[in-house]
């Protein structure tokens, strides 16, 4: 493989943004793929990959290279000569790699590899976090796991077509995907392809989502013609996949702190011809009391930490705070116990995160039940999902049913 000036620059420009300015990866990635119009799917390839390894695997290059954040570029250079010498591509002599010593770097790398904390690149915190919460074994087998690049899983839209019709689309238009027997509605990219350029993409066939993610909507157990509350939307990945569940019958109200990110789920659910959601900002807790006991169903997508979507997102360990955590279990019982009340009598709630700690996911749902909003619930059933089991993200949901009153 021979390296190219224009795109190994903009890796270097790409990691100091990302390692240096704290921006977000997925992000910087965007942005430099629109940079050279002449760059074709394998050099954008190179460009995504090599700035996603390299984020995902900073501790290990940066200790081998022996280079300290804040990074100057020359640092930079050299985590980069770490990562091509170990990808066993020959460095061409350019001025940035004049004296790279290629057998050190093997040969640290075999020493380093053999401690998980290097091997895969975790802040010692996370490390410890892991161990405390998931045991030494699965911890091992889990956060390994969570460094492979994620798979491409789309979600069929069933309001628009069926998966076969989507499947023989996608192939006339030179992607192949492949059926996940486990997930009704996925179908899983055989090769990486820019998805979102294709005529499928356009009339709103698919969403990109992960098979974990799609196991929460069908968790809730919805109807067409319900009641349903998603408190969390987001950008609504999930929200689309209750419509289509419901099959566009009933009302769907898509709940979220951030306006922005309500309006990009208007876009989206435009594209996917869903017509019963409607959308509300939660800015004070009016919209919550006019709900109380007002929902067949409640999807609560909560904030968590997302160590179970660090495939997908390999920055944010270096982004994570333990103070973070903390806090982020007091907003998940706050949650928890406020917009539970938006359940009537007989109505279902799922309680969901990305995350594989059992103190962010079992232990909540546990300290819910015993509160005076939990104690009208009755715990149903749970699932956890670990990437290292399934292939794809780390998730948790719980589904709970609210007591009919006894007279």
């Amino acid at each position: 493989m021979r390296l190219h000036r224009n795109l190994c620059f903009a890796v270097i420009d790409g990691l100091h943004l990302i390692f240096n300015e704290g921006e977000y990866a997925d992000k910087v990635i965007q942005q430099l793929l629109k940079r050279d119009k002449r760059w074709g799917s394998r050099d954008r390839g190179f460009v995504a990959e090599t700035v996603y390894t390299i984020v995902r695997y900073q501790r290990l290059y940066a200790e081998i290279a022996n280079v300290k954040a804040p990074y100057h570029r020359d640092d930079l250079w050299r985590m980069f000569a770490v990562w091509a010498t170990l990808k066993g591509i020959k460095l061409p002599d350019w001025k940035y790699f004049t004296d790279t010593p290629t057998r050190k770097i093997k040969g640290r790398f075999d020493e380093l590899s053999k401690i998980r904390k290097y091997k895969e690149s975790i802040p010692d915190w996370i490390d410890e976090l892991g161990v405390k919460e998931l045991g030494e074994a699965e911890w091992t087998k889990e956060i390994a796991k969570q460094n492979e690049q994620a798979d491409v899983i789309l979600r069929v839209n069933t309001l628009k077509t069926t998966k076969k019709d989507l499947q023989l689309k996608l192939q006339s238009e030179d992607i192949e995907t492949e059926f996940l027997p486990q997930h009704p509605s996925a179908l899983k990219l055989v090769e990486r392809a820019n998805v979102f350029k294709t005529e499928a993409f356009k009339n709103g066939w698919f969403e990109v989502q992960d098979a974990s993610s799609q196991l929460v909507a069908d968790y809730l157990d919805v109807k067409p013609g319900m009641k349903v509350v998603d408190v969390c939307a987001g950008a609504g990945g999930k929200t689309l996949h209750l419509a289509s569940l419901m099959e566009n019958k009933g009302q769907l109200i898509a709940m979220d702190i951030y306006e922005s990110k309500l309006k990009k789920l208007k876009i989206r659910a435009r594209r996917n011809g869903v017509h019963n959601i409607e959308m509300k900002v939660i800015d004070s807790t009016k919209p919550i009391k006019k709900l109380h006991g007002k929902a067949d169903r409640l999807l609560i997508d909560a904030p968590c930490s997302g160590l179970g979507v660090l495939r997908r997102n390999p920055d944010a360990k270096w982004k994570l705070e333990p103070e973070f955590i903390e806090n982020i279990k007091q907003t998940q019982q706050d949650v928890l116990e406020q917009y539970s009340k938006m359940v009537k009598p007989g109505g279902k709630m799922v309680y969901a995160t990305c995350s594989v700690l059992p103190s962010e996911n079992q232990k909540q749902v546990e300290t819910f039940l015993t509160t005076d909003a939990g104690k009208e619930f009755t715990f149903i059933k749970d699932k956890k999902v670990l990437a290292y089991k399934s292939g794809f993200d780390g998730f948790y949901m719980a589904l709970l049913e609210k007591k009919q009153p006894q007279f």
